[in-house]
């Protein structure tokens, strides 16, 4: 299993620069898709249903306060495997042209991420986890 800042890492170097919300949307989308396709998790660290969308707060402490992110600050992008590389290369190649905002937009419309937020007000905080099981189940439907 990769480390999620191996994943991020990559992500970063792939796409040469990326603004924060769009690398938290991006590594959501990998492990949900990793579950399906891989029938295993990308990585480790649980995925939150904050009020912008799904987020890893490990690596949001690491990139807290910065907008564009070109360089990766943890993480070894060359860590990943072929197969892990395969999953995060197809789903930058479906969702890596859109925008941060349009992502969180997404994600808002889809079940794993309303479940998790299930009696939070809009814009409430929260640290409710989005749990693989559920990520797994929804887009397991959509193959």
């Amino acid at each position: 299993m990769a480390r999620v800042h191996d994943v991020a890492a990559y992500i970063i170097a792939k796409l040469r620069s990326v603004d924060a919300m769009k690398l938290q949307k991006l590594l959501y989308y990998s492990q949900a898709w990793s579950l399906v396709w891989d029938e295993k998790p990308l990585f480790s660290p649980k995925i939150e249903a904050w009020a912008n969308g799904p987020v890893v707060r490990k690596v949001f402490k690491t990139y807290q306060g910065k907008y564009k992110i070109s360089c990766a600050l943890e993480g070894d992008k060359s860590a990943l495997t072929k197969n892990e590389r395969e999953t995060v290369d197809a789903v930058l190649r479906f969702y890596g042209d859109r925008d941060g905002f349009y992502l969180s937009e997404l994600t808002h419309k889809e079940r794993p991420w309303i479940d998790a937020r299930k009696g939070i007000a809009p814009g409430e905080k929260s640290d409710k986890e989005i749990t693989k099981a559920a990520m797994r189940d929804y887009y397991g439907s959509l193959v």
